[in-house]
């Protein structure tokens, strides 16, 4: 057991106090007092607080079952498409995880396995990587007990998250993370990070707390920034050719994709159809043989976005969006064609310019047989409103 040093005199007594709280469901040796610490640091050294953190916590590894998820074998295609891996350790001893974020193809994966088989494969990852802390600690010290980890950005597209199951997994994963798993976090690199991270980015930081927001730096794509940053705690040696360390495959790629899974777009063919759909928040209409749905957008506030989703049943649509400007000028800017949305959600996201109107188009005029029953949502989502969403409104 590693010794805890450079406490504060109410600080040892909070963890005394809270040691003798949690006592009945305490496992060693894995819940010595820096595992203690975690817990209590993450409610601001108060003790109750942190024992109705820590029992919480418990329950919910009972209802997931985390202690034999090393015994679960996990579909392939996660095994296959979920990109991460562990690279090397810190100048500390520290893990370094890399995950190259854009080679997440979260909608893909949602559409071949279960909400609940992505969290429990979560889980299984995040238990490995606090073991391999575990051991790294007791080899070189506390400063080596948490997880670095490098977010590759470049290239990510907004599009998938404002799919409502893929935005829902997502927050879901963060408030699980936040409340079991306190404190593991060393430093969290995100680079590369386009324009359009910042959105996702105001949605994702009102379910972090402070101390995960504190470890968190955010660069965009300028190499020299977040090479400095990165390489002030991690040795070259330790981190991939790709992002200016030495380390490579045989084959020469620079990714180390022998180490480090690369993740990649899900075969369509491999998509199993979900009907069980969240009816609440979708509007179901038909449009007639021979006609057309046209609903109109009005767009005021600068940076507003125009997002969509929608389904058929049995056939496809013609979709398509035109741009309305107050002078009366119409400009197709999501050009009106078929789309397969019977076999597929059809998603998508669009700035808008203002001041203008978007009118959303769904044309059966082509059909003169059939009537087509749709499910849309279709919103303007104003600036001030993305820093209000929550899971429901993903």
């Amino acid at each position: 057991m590693l010794k805890v040093v450079g406490l504060e005199d109410n600080q040892r007594f909070a963890l005394m106090k809270f040691r003798r709280a949690v006592q009945d469901i305490l496992k060693q040796p894995h819940h010595d007092d820096n595992f203690l610490l975690r817990w209590l640091r993450a409610r601001k050294w108060n003790p109750n607080a942190a024992e109705k953190m820590l029992r919480e916590s418990m329950e919910w590894r009972k209802q997931w079952e985390v202690d034999k998820l090393s015994e679960w074998n996990p579909p392939q295609i996660l095994n296959d498409y979920l990109p991460h891996g562990l690279c090397g350790f810190d100048k500390d001893g520290a893990p370094v995880v890399v995950v190259y974020f854009d080679a997440l193809d979260i909608y893909g994966i949602l559409h071949v396995v279960s909400r609940r088989e992505m969290i429990r494969m979560t889980i299984k990852r995040l238990e490995e990587y606090l073991n391999l802390c575990r051991e790294q600690m007791l080899k070189h010290g506390p400063a080596a007990g948490q997880v670095v980890v490098i977010f590759d950005m470049q290239g990510f597209n907004l599009r998938q998250y404002l799919w409502r199951p893929a935005g829902e997994v997502v927050i879901t994963l963060i408030q699980m993370y936040e409340a079991n798993y306190p404190e593991i976090l060393k430093n969290c690199y995100i680079i590369n990070a386009p324009k359009v991270f910042a959105f996702a980015f105001s949605v994702a930081k009102k379910f972090m707390n402070e101390y995960t927001l504190s470890k968190i730096q955010i660069y965009k794509a300028d190499p020299a920034k977040w090479q400095a940053a990165i390489f002030s705690n991690i040795d070259r040696d330790q981190v991939p050719a790709f992002f200016g360390g030495t380390l490579k495959d045989p084959d020469g790629n620079p990714k180390l994709g022998t180490k480090i899974c690369l993740g990649g777009k899900i075969p369509k063919e491999m998509y199993v159809t979900n009907t069980e759909k969240d009816k609440e928040t979708f509007t179901t209409v038909t449009i007639k043989k021979g006609g057309k749905l046209e609903l109109d957008m009005p767009a005021h506030e600068l940076g507003s976005l125009l997002s969509w989703e929608f389904r058929t049943e049995n056939h496809d649509i013609k979709f398509g969006i035109i741009k309305k400007d107050n002078n009366g000028i119409q400009k197709e800017v999501i050009p009106i064609r078929r789309v397969a949305a019977h076999q597929l959600d059809e998603i998508g996201i669009l700035t808008c310019e203002v001041p203008s109107t978007y009118s959303v188009v769904f044309d059966n005029s082509y059909s003169i047989m059939r009537n087509k029953k749709i499910h849309y949502s279709v919103r303007i989502i104003p600036p001030s409103e993305s820093q209000e969403l929550t899971p429901a409104t993903l």
